[in-house]
Formats: C-alpha cells, structure tokens, sequence
C-alpha cells in the first residue's frame, strides 16, 4: 500500500492468510494463493486472481489457502500459473 507500482520481478508474500483487499492500492495486481508448506517446502497453488483493480478488488476467503503472493498484474499470465502448480518461495532482504 502507498507504492506507486511493484517492479517487474517483484513481489509480496503474505503468510498465513486466505484472503487480501485492494484498499488504499494504486494500481492492479495478480495474486496467487498457495496452501500449506508441503515437506520440501513447495505450496500447491489453490487460487488465482488476476489484475485486481485498485480500491475496488476484494478476495474474501480462498479455500485451502495459507498466504498469497501479491505480484505485478499480469504475472499469472506470463509465468503461466495454474491452479495445482507447485511454487516454492524464496525470500531476499529489501535492497537498499
């Protein structure tokens, strides 16, 4: 919230959480919700949304989902994720 955009290649991981709202956002994002950590670490993939529309895009309750990953729209296109894909998170350290 209070960014412009999210760079290309960047993102946010959410833990823990089924559901997001696009309140106070100022631009479109797509979303992927992933279910719990499976034992080598990869979460199955149980939602999608794509291009949530600023202040007006609200994701209520995604079954079986254990945090989400907000990313620049349309991401979900270009990486051709689908519901049942395996995503396993790498996080970095904000750069300077």
């Amino acid at each position: 919230m209070g960014r412009p955009e999210l760079a290309p290649g960047a993102g946010l991981w959410l833990p823990g959480t089924n559901g997001i709202h696009m309140l106070f956002m100022r631009f479109p994002i797509d979303c992927i919700f992933l279910g719990r950590p499976e034992p080598d670490g990869g979460r199955i993939v149980v939602g999608l949304r794509r291009a949530l529309p600023p202040w007006r895009g609200v994701v209520w309750f995604v079954r079986g989902a254990h945090g989400v990953l907000e990313l620049p729209a349309g991401t979900i296109a270009a990486s051709r994720t689908e519901l049942g894909d395996k995503i396993v998170i790498e996080t970095s350290a904000p750069s300077g």
